[in-house]
């Protein structure tokens, strides 16, 4: 039986043509809250009329139910869940007003925000207002992270002592992969972050800045370190993501060897994951924009809603990662570590480029 009313605003271009530019997420969102018995796609908007239409087309939207407006699609639908699936810079007006418009949940893609305080405003204001805020940090239901931690928890390599981050970039794909070491470390909050960047070749993705290499090291309150070092820099790691315990070592791979394995002392053996990747099941359709993990995370949400489960992809658990984020492009431009909670509202690593402190080369 359909319990929610789903639309989408921001569709995006042609999802057979996916670039840093529109990556159409809005195709994604769809196919896995359709797979939800429990929803039920009813519209959709995107400022850019084709968009929308194409959209409908792909979805058996009535036209009559694609917007330009956001707002007009609320005033009109009023649909119960908005899935956002615009660039992160619009993140939080349309959050912000989905969230005074009356629905019951906002699932909105990743990054969190283009700024510090933008991320907490979401969040806030979602709050105050009773709805269900969530962004789609779909790995996290992914086997090869899942299986992982569940050896973490067993306590096949000890007690967890640092997890190191070799593979992306720290903002777009850090908002998985610290997401991710985050999640083995059971969401405890970080205490500081020192980093450093190099930012020579512009590269702009989704509207925002990206460095082109990265160093960072965090400290969680517990104890646990987090490292990452990514472009030139991300052989420093020996894997996509390793955990590293006081008895051994959990090794996560991007496509080279074993997807997932364990080493104690001599020993290492492979770990089964049901032919999971870090990026798809071992069962994706063709016909198909994402993978199941999406699916995951949207069962997840509607879950969470209105009852006292909260979603392991929670804006309340997504502000830990957005704010080492933001505390090592902070780091940066303070030239020191950061103490945490971060107190900076901007994006150090825009505001350096648009100082000219980073002045990367077209």
């Amino acid at each position: 039986m359909t319990a929610y009313n789903v639309a989408v605003v921001g569709t995006g271009p042609d999802p057979s043509n996916p670039s840093v530019d529109g990556f159409a997420m809005g195709y994604r969102h769809a196919e896995a809250f359709l797979a939800d018995e429990r929803c039920e796609l009813v519209a959709c908007a995107d400022i850019v009329p084709e968009n929308g239409s194409a959209f409908a087309n792909a979805f058996d939207l009535p036209q009559d139910r694609v917007f330009e407006d956001y707002a007009e699609l609320l005033e009109k639908v009023a649909p119960d869940v908005v899935s956002v699936a615009v660039p992160p810079q619009v993140h939080e007006e349309v959050v912000v007003g989905c969230a005074r418009g009356g629905v019951e949940a906002i699932h909105c893609e990743k990054p969190m925000a283009h700024t510090w305080a933008s991320a907490q405003r979401m969040a806030q204001v979602c709050w105050r207002h009773g709805v269900q805020l969530t962004f789609n940090r779909q790995r996290r239901f992914a086997r090869p992270f899942t299986r992982a931690k569940e050896l973490l928890d067993d306590g096949e390599i000890g007690e967890l002592r640092r997890v190191e981050i070799g593979w992306g970039d720290f903002y777009d794909t850090g908002a998985h992969t610290v997401d991710l070491a985050g999640m083995f470390n059971d969401d405890i909050a970080a205490e500081w972050v020192l980093a450093g960047l190099d930012y020579r070749e512009k590269d702009v993705r989704f509207g925002s800045h990206q460095e082109n290499q990265m160093w960072a090291q965090w400290r969680y309150e517990n104890g646990v370190y987090g490292v990452a070092s990514t472009g030139d820099g991300s052989d420093f790691v020996d894997a996509a993501l390793t955990l590293n315990g006081t008895a051994g070592t959990i090794r996560i791979d991007v496509a080279d060897g074993p997807m997932l394995s364990v080493k104690r002392g001599a020993d290492s053996r492979q770990v089964d994951v049901d032919g999971e990747t870090m990026h798809r099941t071992g069962t994706e359709s063709e016909a198909r924009y994402g993978s199941h993990f999406h699916d995951r995370a949207v069962e997840a949400l509607i879950d969470g809603i209105g009852t006292e489960i909260e979603p392991r992809i929670s804006a309340r658990i997504g502000l830990n990662t957005a704010e080492i984020l933001f505390a090592g492009y902070e780091s940066v431009r303070k030239r020191g570590r950061v103490e945490l909670p971060l107190t900076v509202t901007d994006n150090p690593l825009e505001a350096m480029v648009e100082t000219g402190s980073l002045t990367p080369i077209e």
